[in-house]
């Protein structure tokens, strides 16, 4: 497969302090997949305010949005979807014709990742953590139905969640957890990949577990919850499917399962 890449290439980029090649690997295996002459590009914009301009000014179609942007995004824009107003975050814009909407594909695909796995909404949940894609998970799983506590160390941001979708907090996991959900660094790549979010008597006595770490799918925490024969949805699942979400946005395509699932295998190497 090769990619398109003339004067009427369409260029998308994603905006982060630090960027990744997940998205760069993830998109340009699919517009090269499916015959499409677009690019995409990461960026680290030394100022937002004229990396939002600039989309305007270049006609970029589109921009995956990373920490710390997706709040501060919001003032630059002209229009914020009800996916992004829910949670005050956005991390993908889409520029139609100089108009710039922002979407959360993150909140999208945790809603459709609760609903595709047949998730019980009557189980309480403990989410742990409460930064930027704690509110995502968490907005997404209270307008599943679902409620429960959210488990944090930090004593601002963790109440300030738990409040905000009416939700219990506490500094530890409550017993009757059945969804335990890890939205903390805990188990990604770096210093603590090697800390298991949940013990394995939490997981003993949850249903469900969801580790939103992506980088790498199998965590600690996923493999013990395997090892206990307990159901899982990762964080390759999460990052693929709000990816193909923000794919769609930006071509007007939604890509096969098997294409999204063959885009992810290739990103995440």
């Amino acid at each position: 497969m090769v990619n398109i890449v003339d004067r009427e290439t369409v260029l998308c980029v994603s905006l982060a302090a630090r960027p990744s090649n997940h998205g760069v690997r993830f998109h340009n295996w699919l517009y090269a997949k499916l015959g499409l002459n677009y690019l995409y590009k990461a960026v680290a914009p030394t100022d937002i305010t004229q990396a939002i301009a600039g989309m305007r000014g270049l006609a970029i179609r589109g921009a995956g949005v990373s920490m710390p942007y997706k709040q501060d995004v919001i003032a630059l824009i002209d229009k914020v979807d009800p996916s992004a107003e829910r949670i005050n975050a956005v991390n993908t814009i889409v520029n139609d014709d100089g108009v710039l909407t922002g979407y959360n594909t993150d909140y999208v695909a945790v809603a459709s990742l609760l609903e595709s796995h047949g998730v019980d909404p009557s189980l309480k949940v403990a989410v742990r953590g409460s930064g930027g894609m704690a509110n995502a998970v968490v907005a997404a799983i209270a307008d599943y139905g679902m409620s429960g506590t959210v488990v944090a160390r930090n004593q601002s941001t963790g109440p300030a969640l738990a409040k905000r979708y009416g939700w219990e907090f506490s500094s530890d996991v409550p017993e009757d957890a059945k969804l335990l959900v890890n939205v903390t660094p805990l188990g990604m790549h770096g210093d603590a990949e090697d800390v298991q979010s949940f013990s394995d008597e939490q997981i003993a006595r949850a249903e469900v577990i969801f580790d939103v770490v992506a980088f790498p799918v199998e965590t600690p925490l996923i493999k013990a919850a395997k090892a206990a024969g307990k159901p899982t949805i990762n964080g390759g699942e999460v990052v693929a499917l709000q990816a193909a979400e923000q794919f769609e946005l930006y071509t007007g395509v939604r890509p096969s399962p098997e294409d999204v699932a063959a885009a992810e295998e290739y990103a995440q190497q």
